[in-house]
């Protein structure tokens, strides 16, 4: 069984970032370091075009998994090194085709030669290459273009470098590319996704959680620390901030219409989210806002809440449908953690028939019967942090229990 050496990594949309590019792939070795913490003799050497990453005898299969959901990554090789010895060549070319072989499938050779020394050119290597291949799989076929397997041969000065599988990576930027955003994460099916979409783009996430004790319980914190612990393999490790909102949320109740409790509600989460971001040095909040989706979810509302702050405000799953959203869920592994029925702060509280155009001459009426400033005040010094990293488990032996049973 041979074994790996390096992997090759390939950027796929970074390449297109011209006189940049040094950036985004700095950031996608930062991330990769953070992912492979638990192998530190890897080393990466990024260029231009690809990166590497030399194992020094790190577990390949390990490696290999904790690449896949690391955005900025197109596709990646696992590589075998080899002595630049023509028989160790032909044999780890053989091993390497038939280690991918299924019956009925053609191949190619493609040879590079850096080491321009080497006895044969690379019209050579991709001839005597293929012919050690078809003396040992004899069934397969040769086709030059668009084969099943294409096995890459590359002689540089030090040894000979062989691959042959192409695995698709996840795509999009480096996490932390385009800056940092505050990830409104309520709980549900919809945040997780947009949070999930927004680092697809390169935005670093925190997430931000709105805590009402007794309302909601220990189990439905725990349920959204659990869900970012399900987006931290896309970076390795997310902040976590709990924003205690008890007091605003009784006020609201106690002073404020039952339509337009939502409406208020939301208004409070964005402008105390909005001062996180200050504090944290976002850019931008991120929330699961889908048009049309819930009563709560009009333009009409998400202008009167959204008049809070300047701030952009990205909802990364505004289009989508409730059934695609769902689909993204399942694909990332949040959707079984986040239909646990332990309620959030959006839906204690939650009025029968909430104002679906809500007038914002009315929510500030309403707004000047609470003291928003102090308010504001309390719950932003009572704000808990908490690094969340890959392998954190917050669910209790009960809730597992009741999680297994979906």
């Amino acid at each position: 069984m041979l074994e790996y050496s390096e992997i090759m990594i390939r950027y796929g949309e970074l390449s297109t970032k011209g006189k940049n590019i040094k950036l985004f792939i700095q950031q996608l070795a930062k991330n990769i370091r953070s992912a492979l913490q638990a192998h530190p003799k890897v080393k990466i050497h990024g260029q231009k075009d690809r990166m590497y990453l030399i194992l020094n005898g790190e577990p390949s299969q390990i490696i290999i998994e904790k690449l896949r959901p690391i955005f900025g990554i197109q596709t990646f090789s696992p590589v075998v090194k080899v002595d630049k010895q023509l028989e160790k060549i032909y044999q780890a070319a053989a091993e390497l085709v038939a280690s991918e072989y299924v019956p009925g499938q053609s191949f190619k050779v493609n040879a590079k030669r850096a080491d321009r020394a080497f006895e044969l050119d690379t019209i050579g290597l991709n001839r005597e290459v293929g012919h050690a291949v078809i003396c040992a799989i004899p069934e397969i076929e040769v086709k030059m273009k668009q084969p099943d397997i294409e096995l890459r041969v590359e002689i540089r000065h030090d040894a000979a470098y062989l691959s042959v599988a192409t695995i698709k990576g996840a795509g999009g930027l480096p996490v932390g590319s385009s800056g940092k955003g505050m990830l409104m994460l309520s709980g549900g099916i919809d945040s997780p996704v947009a949070g999930y979409l927004a680092m697809k783009r390169g935005v670093e996430i925190e997430a931000v959680h709105f805590y009402s004790p007794p309302y909601t319980s220990e189990q439905a914190l725990n349920k959204a620390k659990e869900l970012t612990v399900k987006l931290t393999p896309y970076v390795g490790s997310i902040q976590f901030i709990t924003v205690p909102f008890t007091e605003i949320q009784e006020a609201i109740k106690e002073n404020v219409p039952s339509g337009y409790l939502m409406t208020i509600t939301r208004r409070f989460m964005m402008r105390l989210t909005d001062l996180i971001r200050e504090k944290r040095g976002g850019l931008a909040i991120i929330n699961g806002e889908s048009l049309g989706q819930v009563a709560s979810q009009t333009l009409e509302s998400m202008t009167a809440i959204n008049e809070v702050t300047t701030t952009p405000v990205i909802r990364p799953v505004i289009t989508m449908d409730k059934l695609e959203i769902i689909d993204l869920a399942e694909k990332i592994d949040t959707f079984d953690l986040a239909v646990l029925p332990f309620e959030d702060c959006c839906t204690i509280f939650a009025p029968p028939q909430p104002k679906t155009k809500p007038k914002l001459e009315k929510v500030l009426e309403y707004e000047k019967r609470l003291d928003v400033d102090d308010l504001i005040q309390r719950a932003f010094d009572g704000m808990v942090f908490e690094k969340i990293q890959t392998g954190d488990y917050f669910l209790t032996s009960g809730q597992q229990e009741f999680e297994d049973l979906l």
